[in-house]
C-alpha cells in the first residue's frame, strides 16, 4: 500500500467552475487498489500554495499525482496560452517533498510528451487513470522498470468504470461556486468529427455504466452529501444505443428528484425523447452543433445534416428545454458563402442561446490535424501545447468575424466573441446566480422568461 496525494490543477472558472469528476474517480481506483488516498484541489484551496505545502507535509505521500483537465479556452479570437499553473505546481511540490510527481488528466493525455517535457514531470500516465495508476504504482513499488509515459493498452469495460468518492468539503465548495456536481454515465464516441479527440482518449465505442449504478451515484450523492443537481460530463449523453434513455427511465422510476443538463449531439432524437429525460429532472441541454450548414457539417465529419439540427432543437423547445448551440465558424470547407449560409440557418432557431467561436483549435491525432498539416497550414511535428487554430484558407478570418459580430450585435442570445459571453455569465454570477447560467437568457413564447431557467 502506498500513499498517495491526487492534486486537481484546473483553476479554470470559464464558464463556471467544474467538479473533479476525473481526480474522484481516480481516486477511487486506488483505494480499490488498497492505496491510501488524499486529494487536495487547488482551486478550492484557494489557489494556496501553503496549503499545498501543508498538506504534503503532513500526508507524507510517497506519491504526488497531478491531474490536467484544460489546455486552454479554445477561443482564437481572445486566445489564451497554456496556464503556468501545473507547472508552478510540480515547482511547490518539488519543494516539499522527494516522492515522484506523477502526471495525468484529459489534458495530458491529449499532448502527454509536450507536457512532460514542459512540466518536468517524473511520469505520465496517458489514458484512464483507475487503471493506469495502479498498475504504474505496483511497477514502481516493486522496483520493476518503469517508461516515462505510461499509456493504457486497453479500456475500462462499462461495469469496471467506478463510482466517484466523493468529498463533502468539495461537494459543498462547487455547489456554492457552480450549483453542481458532475457525473459521469459512459466512456468512448462511435463518432468522428474531425477537430475532436475523444475518440483517440476515450476508443470509439461506447462504454456504459449500468443505469443502476449511475442512479445509485446520484441517490449517494444527494441523500450524503446534499447535491441535488449535476452535469453529466459524458462526450455525448445521447448515444445511438439508447442508454441514456436506460438511465432517464430508472430515474423517473426511483422518483429521484434531481435537476441535470449534459452535453448532446443535436440529430436522432425527438420530442418523445426529450419528454421523458424532462420528466427525468434535464432542465437544459447543451449542444454540439458545431457548424451552420451542410457543407461545413459534411467537412467536420459530423454525420447528421441542418435538418437535423432544427428537428432536435425544435424538439427541445417544444418541451419549453432552454437549449444552447455551439456553433464553430472557420472550419474546412467555409467560405464567405457558408458563413452567410451558416448564420442565415442560425437565425432560424429561436427560443435558445448561441455561442460561436472563430477557427477551431488543432489538437494531435485528429482528421483536422492531418488536413491542416496537408494543406501547408502547420508543419509535420510542429508543437502544439501553445494554441494553433486551423481557420479555412477560402475565408478571411477578420471578414468572417466581422460578418458574425454584425448578424449577432444587439442580441442577448446571441453571444460572439467568447469572452463576451464569459462577461455576462460572470456577472450574472455576481449578483448571485448558480448553474449554466445562460439558461437564463431564454423567453419562451407566452413566457416573459424560461420557466426552467432556475
Amino acid at each position: 500500500m502506498a500513499r498517495v496525494l491526487l492534486v486537481s490543477s484546473n483553476v479554470s472558472r470559464s464558464p463556471y467552475p467544474v467538479y473533479p469528476i476525473g481526480l474522484a474517480m481516480v481516486a477511487a481506483g486506488l483505494v480499490r487498489a488498497g492505496h491510501k488516498v488524499e486529494c487536495f484541489d487547488f482551486l478550492a484551496s484557494g489557489e494556496s500554495e501553503h496549503l499545498l505545502r501543508r498538506t504534503i507535509a503532513a500526508g507524507a505521500p510517497d506519491y504526488v499525482c497531478l491531474s490536467i483537465r484544460n489546455l486552454d479556452n479554445c477561443d482564437a479570437v481572445c486566445p489564451e496560452g497554456y496556464s503556468n499553473i501545473p507547472k508552478r505546481l510540480v515547482e511547490v511540490i518539488r519543494g516539499a517533498t522527494r516522492a515522484p510527481v506523477i502526471a495525468g488528466g484529459a489534458a495530458f493525455s491529449i499532448l502527454p510528451e509536450e507536457l512532460r517535457a514542459f512540466l518536468g514531470v517524473d511520469y505520465g500516465a496517458v489514458g484512464e487513470g483507475e487503471r493506469l495508476l495502479p498498475d504504474l504504482l505496483a511497477d514502481l513499488e516493486a522496483g520493476r522498470p518503469v517508461p516515462p509515459l505510461h499509456r493504457s493498452r486497453t479500456f475500462l469495460a462499462g461495469d469496471e468504470i467506478p463510482a466517484p468518492l466523493f468529498s463533502q468539503e468539495l461537494v459543498d465548495f462547487y455547489l456554492r461556486q457552480s450549483g453542481m456536481v458532475s457525473l459521469q454515465t459512459k466512456r468512448g464516441c462511435a463518432y468522428r468529427c474531425a477537430h475532436c479527440p475523444c475518440p483517440g482518449l476515450d476508443g470509439g465505442q461506447v462504454r456504459a455504466r449500468e443505469p443502476q449504478a449511475v442512479v445509485d451515484d446520484l441517490e449517494k450523492a444527494k441523500t450524503e452529501f446534499g447535491a441535488d443537481s449535476f452535469f453529466f460530463t459524458d462526450p455525448i449523453f445521447n448515444d445511438p444505443g439508447g442508454q441514456y434513455l436506460s438511465v432517464a427511465e430508472e430515474i423517473v422510476r426511483r422518483g429521484l428528484s434531481i435537476r441535470w443538463c449534459c452535453y448532446m449531439r443535436p440529430a436522432g432524437i425527438g420530442r418523445t425523447e426529450v419528454a421523458l429525460l424532462k420528466r427525468a429532472g434535464l432542465y437544459a441541454v447543451e449542444l454540439g452543433t458545431d457548424a451552420g450548414c451542410d457543407t461545413t457539417l459534411q467537412a467536420l465529419g459530423k454525420g447528421f445534416s441542418f435538418a437535423d439540427v432544427v428537428r432536435a432543437h425544435d424538439a427541445f423547445v417544444a418541451e419549453r428545454l432552454p437549449c444552447a448551440h455551439f456553433v464553430m465558424f472557420g472550419g474546412p470547407g467555409e467560405t464567405p458563402g457558408t458563413v452567410a449560409e451558416g448564420l442565415a440557418n442560425l437565425d432560424r432557431l429561436a427560443h435558445c442561446v448561441m455561442f460561436a467561436y472563430s477557427g477551431i483549435r488543432i489538437l494531435p491525432n485528429t482528421a483536422l490535424h492531418a488536413r491542416a498539416m496537408s494543406e501547408g497550414l502547420i508543419a509535420p511535428g510542429a508543437p502544439l501545447l501553445e494554441p494553433v487554430y486551423y481557420v479555412s484558407p477560402l475565408v478571411d478570418a477578420a471578414a468572417m468575424n466581422h460578418a458574425v459580430e454584425s448578424a449577432w450585435r444587439g442580441r442577448r442570445d446571441r453571444i460572439f466573441p467568447p469572452d463576451e459571453g464569459l462577461k455576462r455569465l460572470k456577472l450574472m454570477y455576481s449578483f448571485g446566480y448558480r448553474g449554466l447560467v445562460w439558461n437564463r437568457l431564454i423567453r419562451f413564447p407566452g413566457n416573459v422568461a424560461s420557466s426552467t431557467a432556475t
